[in-house]
């Protein structure tokens, strides 16, 4: 099963607007960022990837959505005050792009 198959039915259901993403299983409230880094450990172990935290996690969102989507959009998305900020994916994702074209050069 796949991230996609279990996340489109969950928010395709419609919620509390003031509801929190992450919701604590004993209190309701938001999930604390050491519960957050708890349970994204425990399934990467479980998926046996090593060291991975939530900060990983939220700069590969950055680099995927930085190669299709316009910077202005991804600084509110990613939640940035500037764009300078934003740019650190974009950078990223060119980068990326350079390796990808030398790897075509020489195939």
């Amino acid at each position: 099963m796949t991230a996609r198959a279990v996340l489109v039915p969950l928010l395709a259901q419609p919620g509390d607007a003031g509801a929190p993403l992450l919701p604590s299983k004993k209190t309701g409230t938001a999930l604390a960022t050491r519960g957050l880094g708890y349970l994204v450990a425990k399934y990467a172990a479980f998926a046996r990837v090593k060291n991975l935290t939530p900060h990983d996690l939220r700069h590969r969102f950055g680099y995927q959505m930085a190669a299709r989507t316009p910077l202005h959009r991804l600084t509110q998305i990613m939640g940035h005050d500037f764009l300078d900020t934003t740019m650190f994916y974009i950078e990223g994702a060119a980068c990326n792009l350079q390796n990808e074209a030398e790897k075509i050069a020489w195939d």
